[in-house]
């Protein structure tokens, strides 16, 4: 059911993203989340999608299905300025983009009178699956991000302050939000042999900037029997995966990637968290399981750094093997202060109603309400 607009509601569009239900990465989260809450407040959503869904509304957001070219490095790109190009025929009181590499998109609404924001995530050229056309691409739109749309939103404060010294440019600070407390069902951990607090967790695109094959290997080399479930897929690194797949550790499960509420129960119910982004903004799913009250262990990057605050045992990308057996040592008491401080750091700074809250006020003053 679609809320009914109020005097102060807006039409906002968001732009960038698969789509929504959530089912691939960050940015399709963030538009579910927000979305869904933005429309619960009376505004009207639409968010634009290439994947379909059975019904026209999810969760209060109208649904915008476009055609794309399923291709690494036109996907994005191609969807985004179809969806601009609908967007113009379907006026908006504000657009919010996602992706840095949408920032030349921005630049038409704006050009119509749209006000538009964009959110840049994080330093995607440094991703090794482009080659020197996509990194010059990326480097081309950080600029363009700075100059097109009337607003620019930073998830992580290092990448605010990397905007600010390479570019003079001030950026808004928001960052992602996530639930807190844990889900009680494990219907999801059952089908995969799992038993609750008897497994290490990782959750992730399996991309090589993400070190999902670095985590199995490191897991490989601890004497423990407990489990490791690696979660996740790609749809343009078949080559990667094949090779984080190729063990013969009986302990180690590797599904593929699992949403919604089985993903819920996996970060709900593991022992600990193994977050190894190294490439990127705010990554939700390490706020995500802080939420839930995991026990979490992440690659020491300042962007990592920066969520976990002295929330989460830090590792390099050398020595996870000896942060894992640290985890394992520690008395059960220990891991509860761990956990209990996770939870505290997300109850405080990373709330999904402050954030829309943030975003709603930022879309409002750009319409001028």
């Amino acid at each position: 059911m679609v809320p009914k607009p109020n005097s102060s509601s807006i039409k906002l569009a968001i732009v960038g993203t698969r789509g929504i239900p959530a089912r691939y990465g960050g940015f399709e989260t963030f538009a579910e989340e927000l979305g869904a809450r933005l429309a619960g407040r009376g505004h009207q959503v639409t968010v634009y999608c290439r994947e379909r869904y059975s019904e026209p509304h999810y969760r209060g957001v109208r649904l915008r299905y476009l055609p794309t070219l399923r291709h690494k490095y036109s996907d994005t790109v191609a969807h985004t300025f179809l969806s601009t190009l609908d967007l113009l025929l379907h006026r908006q009181d504000a657009a919010l983009y996602c992706n840095a590499a949408n920032a030349l998109f921005t630049l038409l609404p704006r050009l119509f009178g749209m006000p538009v924001a964009l959110n840049v995530d994080g330093l995607e050229r440094k991703r090794r699956k482009w080659n020197l056309l996509g990194r010059a691409w990326y480097r081309m739109s950080e600029r363009l991000s700075t100059l097109f749309p009337n607003a620019v939103v930073s998830d992580a404060r290092s990448i605010a302050k990397y905007y600010a010294e390479r570019y003079g440019k001030r950026t808004h600070f928001i960052p992602y939000g996530a639930e807190i407390g844990k889900v009680e069902t494990v219907e999801a951990l059952e089908r995969l042999g799992l038993q609750r607090g008897n497994y290490f967790l990782y959750v992730s695109r399996m991309e090589p900037e993400n070190n999902a094959l670095l985590v199995r290997e490191a897991f490989e080399r601890v004497a423990t029997d407990l489990r490791l479930a690696l979660i996740g897929d790609a749809p343009y690194a078949r080559a990667y995966i094949e090779r984080v797949r190729e063990t013969r550790d009986p302990r180690i499960a590797i599904p593929g990637a699992i949403y919604g509420q089985g993903y819920h129960e996996l970060t709900s119910h593991c022992f600990a968290y193994i977050h190894a982004t190294e490439v990127g903004g705010t990554h939700p799913a390490l706020i995500e399981a802080m939420g839930r009250g995991a026990l979490v262990l992440y690659l020491n990057t300042p962007e990592n750094a920066e969520v976990a605050g002295g929330a989460g045992i830090p590792f390099e990308r050398d020595d996870l093997a000896r942060q894992l057996r640290l985890a394992l040592d520690l008395s059960e008491a220990e891991r509860e202060q761990w956990r209990s401080r996770a939870v505290e750091r997300v109850r405080e700074r990373y709330s999904w109603d402050a954030v829309t809250d943030d975003y709603e006020k930022l879309l409002l003053s750009l319409v001028g309400r």
